[in-house]
């Protein structure tokens, strides 16, 4: 799962305001990067802590607790991108300090949910593989190969002439079988290609 877009999320904890921040970085640099932006962003801020999840399998994996006590920021931090399955992501939760000291317990609840929280805000998809075929049928099958398709399918292009001629994409890769038996082999299939495509998640997903 990856974020759609960057994305900021404020919560207010005993007087203390954490503004989490979210980026998509595909490198370690590209995440420092965004980490001295925010840090220029919030120059009089009492802490901007940070961590980040890259690679192509998530191998580089870097905290900092950026002058709270050791442990209790970036390492729920990261804790909370991991568990929440984000990749190529970089987390970065500014924290105003409210006059209230919250403890190393406290800290880490802190960390842990100002993440959390954006992470669940946040716009997220996920990369899935798919197929994209060319179906021809006759006229008298549309109203039956539109019905079956908007469930499980993305129709990407119509095209009417002599009989039509529908682009598709789908996850089901028994598309071109579950065709064939609705329509009892009345229409022509063809797989186009496969790819990956990225796909957004609800907030319930």
């Amino acid at each position: 799962m990856r974020l759609k877009d960057e994305f900021s999320h404020s919560l207010i904890i005993e007087k203390s305001e954490f503004i989490c921040y979210l980026k998509k970085t595909f490198t370690e640099e590209e995440a420092r990067d965004y980490i001295e932006q925010i840090k220029k962003l919030h120059r009089d801020a009492t802490h901007c802590c940070t961590a980040f999840v890259c690679g192509e399998r998530s191998e580089i994996q870097r905290t900092n607790d950026d002058g709270e006590p050791s442990g209790t920021a970036g390492m729920p931090m990261l804790d909370a991108l991991k568990k929440n399955e984000l990749h190529n992501c970089t987390a970065c939760v500014v924290r105003y300090f409210g006059g209230i000291k919250l403890g190393a317990g406290g800290l880490i609840r802190a960390y842990s949910k100002s993440v959390s929280e954006a992470i669940r805000l946040a716009p997220k998809v996920k990369t899935i593989l798919i197929r994209r075929y060319s179906i021809t049928f006759s006229y008298d099958l549309v109203g039956k190969i539109d019905f079956f398709l908007k469930d499980n399918s993305d129709i990407l292009n119509k095209d009417f002439d002599l009989d039509v001629t529908y682009v598709v994409q789908s996850e089901d890769f028994k598309l071109p079988e579950k065709l064939i038996n609705i329509t009892s082999g009345q229409i022509e299939c063809i797989q186009i290609e496969e790819c990956y495509i990225e796909k957004e998640l609800t907030n319930t997903q």
